[in-house]
């Protein structure tokens, strides 16, 4: 029997999103993500975005056929340790991103229900979402709505840290295997995600609201931080815990700094790692 060589290889990880041509949000901050934190960084754009700091003003979406064309050619070449899904625009696309989990056996998956942008945006068909969660939260590792996202997909208001924790479960009642439930738009000192998984864990972070008018594209770093250290291994609640330490330092590190006129994006860069490289 013939040994197959095994050589070097970087970790990989895949994001399926739409583009920001203003570089803060979508598939530009899962690459710079991926890259800060020494992994290879490959996309499926989903959408093209005309936007800005201050807000979104066209979305073109890609033609399914296209966007399985680019899973194919990525999958089946390269592979991936981990995906992060962002913006689907129609039920077409969540087909198509159904069809690549099952077909190519992905298993450390992070689905970001892009519905709203920070702006306030619209960013997601009302007719997508109900196959969004029939088709991608039973599929999906974790799911990571924030406040309006979990509303939207509840049908109800969810604005308080009392709402946190009755939404995560109503959400895993939806088919979810995990649901990190993000309470960063909430007033107050305080930033409060709570984290449910099926299993019946929950876990709650609180951590000191960091003042700044650069708040673009924080839900898509986050679940992209979690989708690499979902690849190197961790558990989920300790990929949590990792990916909120280094948006955090993204935050705070990029503060002060004017990009635009209007929500500003993070500082990826502010402590970059070397490329991985595994053995095998």
């Amino acid at each position: 029997m013939t040994t197959q060589p095994t050589y070097p290889r970087y970790l990989r990880l895949l994001s399926i999103a739409g583009s920001d041509s203003g570089g803060g949000a979508g598939i530009q901050a899962d690459l710079k993500t991926f890259s800060a934190l020494g992994c290879y960084g490959m996309t499926a754009l989903a959408a093209l975005t005309a936007q800005n700091t201050r807000g979104v003003t066209a979305i073109h979406p890609v033609p399914p056929a296209f966007l399985k064309a680019q899973l194919q050619a990525v999958l089946d070449d390269i592979g991936a340790d981990a995906v992060k899904i962002g913006m689907l625009h129609s039920p077409e696309m969540v087909e198509v991103v159904a069809w690549a989990i099952d077909q190519y056996q992905l298993n450390r998956v992070v689905l970001d229900p892009v519905m709203v942008a920070t702006s306030g945006d619209r960013l997601m068909a009302q007719e997508t979402v109900q196959v969004l969660v029939e088709q991608l939260f039973p599929r999906a590792t974790v799911v990571t709505p924030n406040l309006d996202e979990a509303s939207l997909l509840l049908g109800r208001s969810v604005d308080g840290v009392a709402d946190l924790e009755p939404a995560v479960a109503d959400l895993l009642a939806l088919g979810a295997q995990a649901v990190l439930v993000k309470g960063g738009h909430l007033p107050g000192d305080a930033v409060v995600d709570v984290l449910g998984l099926a299993d019946g864990l929950r876990q709650q972070w609180r951590s000191p609201r960091i003042a700044t008018h650069n708040g673009h594209g924080t839900g898509c770093t986050l679940s992209s931080a979690m989708a690499v250290y979902l690849a190197q291994g961790l558990g989920l609640p300790d990929a949590v815990d990792r990916a909120r330490a280094y948006i955090l330092g993204a935050i705070q590190a990029g503060a002060a700094v004017h990009t635009g006129h209007g929500q500003g994006p993070l500082n990826h860069g502010f402590a970059p790692l070397a490329m991985a490289v595994l053995e095998g």
